[in-house]
């Protein structure tokens, strides 16, 4: 490329991030003053920001009953749970955060280790008038809500864990298994400096491969959500907090977890590997392996997982559908 096309590039580039920037401003805006504005296509959710040290952090919200509180992985959002939420939300008060950083929550200066994002999210749930929730953790929503059940044991009922064993506790020996897991640790500016706003659909293509059910994945929606630079050093940042998290988790895997867990992995994926961490760290472990799911369930599979997810934080007694035996209460 002539030193003109370079110079052009470049220029191209910065118009793009500075026009990016405008627009995530101003959805994180909107988003703040519309609290409990409708959320997007989810009839009886409504959608907001609350305040938690070091920023905001976006809900949706809805349903009405025991509080169950969604917590996605990466590189996705909140938008990962659309084909569970309206069913869960006929027996629960439904609630799915963006992890701080992430989606259109803001993006804090530091804090990506799992105890602080834990308690950050605990601040949301309380801010939104909940003291006692169950929750769903799917991938690097997994490693957070460990440490809040964990330090927080009464006040959280039951656990579901999708697609993620516990750093300190297996999720090493994957780091094998996808380059992203170093690429994504590696110091700054390494990766910020290697992938640029268009690579975004390549990279994470790669990830959304790890499914069984490819066209299940809402891919357009987490291209635009990873497209700008701040949000991508989130996501890594998280990542680079893999072994502060691991040294937290075996320094405190004395305080078992008490409350019964769900450790869910796709049958084409992880399968009983996430029960096999989590019996480690917990005394209640039950093995679920979801059928036709790669790594991402809740899209792959919603209605298995919502009919599990049902049962699990449901009354004692119910009858389990077929297949569902191993998520009785």
């Amino acid at each position: 490329m002539t030193p003109a096309g370079t110079w052009g590039r470049r220029v191209a580039r910065v118009v793009a991030s500075a026009a990016l920037a405008v627009v995530m401003i101003a959805t994180t805006a909107a988003a703040s003053s519309g609290d409990g504005a409708q959320a997007d296509g989810l009839s009886g959710f409504t959608q907001g920001q609350v305040p938690v040290d070091g920023g905001t952090v976006h809900y949706v919200k809805g349903g009405s009953g025991p509080a169950l509180l969604l917590l996605h992985g990466w590189p996705q959002t909140w938008e990962m749970w659309r084909g569970v939420m309206p069913e869960l939300a006929r027996k629960h008060t439904v609630i799915a955060l963006d992890l701080p950083g992430l989606g259109t929550s803001s993006i804090p200066a530091g804090g990506y280790d799992k105890v602080t994002t834990a308690h950050r999210v605990r601040q949301a749930v309380r801010a939104l008038g909940h003291t006692k929730v169950g929750i769903i953790g799917h991938d690097l929503g997994v490693l957070v809500a460990y440490p809040y059940a964990r330090d927080f044991p009464a006040e959280v009922s039951r656990l579901v864990t999708i697609e993620s064993p516990l750093s300190g506790f297996g999720l090493e020996d994957l780091y094998g298994l996808s380059f992203h897991f170093k690429f994504n640790s590696s110091p700054a500016p390494i990766p910020e400096r290697i992938m640029d706003d268009e690579d975004v659909p390549t990279y994470l293509d790669v990830i959304f491969d790890f499914s069984y059910r490819k066209d299940a994945i809402r891919r357009d929606t987490y291209y635009r959500a990873y497209a700008g630079p701040a949000r991508r050093t989130a996501g890594y940042e998280y990542y680079r907090a893999f072994a502060a998290d691991a040294a937290n988790n075996k320094a405190n895997a004395a305080k078992r977890l008490a409350m019964p867990v769900a450790a869910m992995g796709g049958q084409y994926s992880f399968g009983p590997g996430v029960a096999g961490s989590f019996s480690q760290v917990a005394d209640d472990v039950r093995t679920v392996v979801a059928p036709d799911s790669g790594h991402f369930v809740p899209e792959e599979n919603p209605g298995f997982l919502t009919g599990c997810a049902l049962l699990f934080f449901g009354p004692a007694g119910t009858t389990p559908g077929p297949g569902l035996s191993d998520c009785a209460p």
